[in-house]
């Protein structure tokens, strides 16, 4: 059961959601989307590496590696949300990568923000695994046909 309103010259009135923005404005605002999600690679990154040195007591506890992969993947998750190709949607990550790189290399006064030691390994393969592993399966998924139907 639906109802429609109707004004006051009887005319049905529009809905809203018939309402569509022109395609320049869906691919400006993808670009915008996927801008922001490349930043926020990067700025978690950088959470990422500030937390991971950290200690419960004398014990070393890299909670940022798992936080990664999490992250990482909700990062995925909204790329696909602007394409489905697997190509679009590792934009993220390789922007992560690649702010993992700088941040594993030296600096211009020789400090290295992370070190050469397992947590450095957790965080990469907490970062990368988990995202990797979904585009994936999403671009490997297949897709269910429907039999035609019988008359």
């Amino acid at each position: 059961m639906t109802a429609t309103v109707d004004d006051q010259a009887g005319k049905p009135a529009r809905s809203r959601s018939k309402l569509r923005l022109p395609r320049p404005v869906y691919a400006a605002l993808g670009a915008l989307i996927m801008l922001a999600l490349v930043v926020d690679a990067v700025i978690t990154l950088i959470l990422e590496v500030l937390y991971l040195p950290l200690y419960l007591g004398s014990v070393a506890f890299p909670i940022a590696a798992p936080i990664a992969g999490v992250v990482n993947v909700l990062l995925v998750l909204g790329a696909r949300s602007v394409s489905p190709r697997p190509a679009v949607m590792l934009l993220p990550i390789v922007a992560w990568t690649l702010s993992f790189l700088a941040a594993a290399s030296s600096g211009p006064g020789g400090d290295v923000p992370l070190g050469s030691d397992a947590r450095t390994l957790l965080l990469m393969l907490f970062g990368l695994a988990p995202p990797l592993i979904y585009v994936y399966m999403q671009a490997n998924r297949t897709k269910v046909v429907q039999p035609a139907a019988r008359r």
